[in-house]
């Protein structure tokens, strides 16, 4: 016997009357675009994939979305963001930072790009120290200084990695430990860094670091940023929120001085173009062979507060970077010489991307009148740093 199914009028009604519903409020969304399925499915915020293998080790891929398109992709070697692509004024996305297309070219060659750097960001001064009253000797892997961690800081190991929520937007989780003795420093340093990609599309990354015993401790983010996505940085325009910086020697280690910088090229107080005064024949711009100082930023200690903006006159894309840190190390591609084949097939000549690094000022352990960078048992490291983008 055969059975029919018999839809009564008023039902057809209802699902017409939804139908037209649902594409009345469909074809409200700015977003929605004529070429493609009205109504597309939501998005998914964090999702994870294989980036290859280091040190024996799986490497993971994360990639973080928001609302209004901007992502970010993230792995676990080094905690490298290796790509973030924002919306530009004409709602294009354009990938600002630097990298590769594959973990292969960051094991053979990276000029720190996009990593998390540790266990001491930027330089000590002939990879000495001394911590109650014990001398500490690193390697001197950027002679005759102690750079970023050494040999192999955190930017060349593989983290742990996990999703985990965030009030702001999609996150994750990134921990490391760092024994007792790696790379000469002393006690066992356990490290949680989340990246977290807001819907006001900021990426804000928050670190957390305990130890066992005395130790030091200074940790930042490392990308090299051209929001113009190609070319050179000479036209974008800067501003700093610092009204003295840490003059360096010829080796770029401080002289332990705060210099204001009113009356010189680090004077980014305005607006001011890179490159506008970048050539400079002022001492401290050749040490750096361009930028490669740190800026003191005006702000309580400890606070949140607003280090710099930066913005490109092609694309509108503007970032303002805050930070709870000191200092900020501005960098401008001055080592970059054209050697490096990035993503997309791109070649990183001099002075094709910048970086702002948020953190404590360099060669604070053996610089008694700098804010310290010393953890102790029982004390727990706190840094945040949030690169905000918009345009205009």
């Amino acid at each position: 016997m055969k059975t029919f199914l018999t839809i009564k009028p008023a039902l057809l009604t209802l699902g017409a009357s939804l139908g037209l519903a649902l594409l009345a409020g469909c074809a409200s969304k700015q977003s929605c675009d004529s070429s493609t399925s009205c109504c597309p499915a939501p998005v998914t915020p964090v999702t994870k994939s294989s980036f290859g293998t280091a040190d024996g080790k799986a490497v993971d891929l994360y990639t973080l979305r928001n609302e209004h398109g901007a992502v970010a992709k993230i792995t676990t070697y080094g905690g490298t963001v290796t790509s973030l692509k924002v919306p530009d004024k004409n709602g294009k996305l354009v990938d600002v930072v630097q990298g590769y297309d594959n973990l292969d070219g960051y094991l053979k060659s990276s000029p720190y790009f996009g990593c998390l750097v540790g266990r001491y960001g930027n330089r000590i001064a002939n990879g000495k120290f001394t911590l109650d009253g014990k001398q500490y000797t690193l390697a001197t892997n950027n002679v005759p200084n102690h750079l970023h961690g050494g040999v192999k800081g955190f930017d060349k190991v593989v983290w742990f990695a996990k999703q985990v929520k965030c009030d702001e937007g999609a996150a994750v989780a990134f921990t490391y430990r760092s024994v007792d003795g790696e790379e000469g420093y002393p006690g066992n340093l356990d490290v949680t860094a989340v990246y977290c990609l807001s819907d006001d599309n900021e990426l804000k990354v928050v670190f957390t670091a305990k130890t066992d015993k005395p130790t030091v401790c200074n940790l930042t983010h490392h990308s090299y940023f051209n929001l113009s996505g190609t070319g050179d940085i000479l036209d974008h325009v800067v501003t700093i929120n610092a009204d003295k910086f840490t003059p360096v020697s010829s080796v770029l280690i401080p002289t332990g001085e705060l210099r204001p910088v009113a009356g010189t090229p680090l004077d980014f107080t305005k607006p001011t173009a890179i490159g506008a005064r970048i050539n400079s024949s002022d001492e401290q711009i050749k040490f750096g062979g361009g930028y490669d100082h740190n800026w003191v930023i005006n702000k309580p200690a400890g606070k949140l507060g607003h280090a710099a903006t930066v913005t490109s006159p092609v694309t509108g894309i503007v970032m303002d970077v805050l930070t709870t840190e000191p200092g900020m190390q501005f960098y401008t591609g001055n080592f970059l010489d054209g050697t490096i084949t990035g993503k997309d097939g791109q070649v990183y000549k001099h002075r094709s991307a910048f970086c702002m690094e948020p953190q404590h000022f360099p060669d604070s352990p053996n610089q008694p009148t700098f804010p310290t960078t010393t953890l102790k048992p029982g004390q727990t490291y706190h840094n945040t740093i949030i690169y905000k983008f918009s345009a205009k």
